[in-house]
């Protein structure tokens, strides 16, 4: 593996035989989720606040799916 440094970026290099495609996507995915969290303002609280709201509004739209 090789890690450079190019016009303020980091190029990496990863030999193909290590990691196969989904491994790749889901690194690309851990770094573009830390690029986007490092420029949040938000606080636990907001955040604690989204979640429960996103999962409110979840349950109200699938619960039928899971009543029995």
């Amino acid at each position: 593996m090789k890690v450079t440094r190019q016009n303020k970026e980091l190029i990496i290099q990863i030999p193909d035989n290590i990691m196969d495609i989904k491994e790749v996507q889901e690194l690309i995915d851990y770094l573009r989720y830390r690029s986007i969290v490092s420029k949040s303002k938000a606080t636990e609280e907001d955040i604690e606040k989204l979640a429960n709201e996103i999962d409110e509004s979840w349950w109200a739209k699938n619960k039928s799916k899971y009543k029995q």
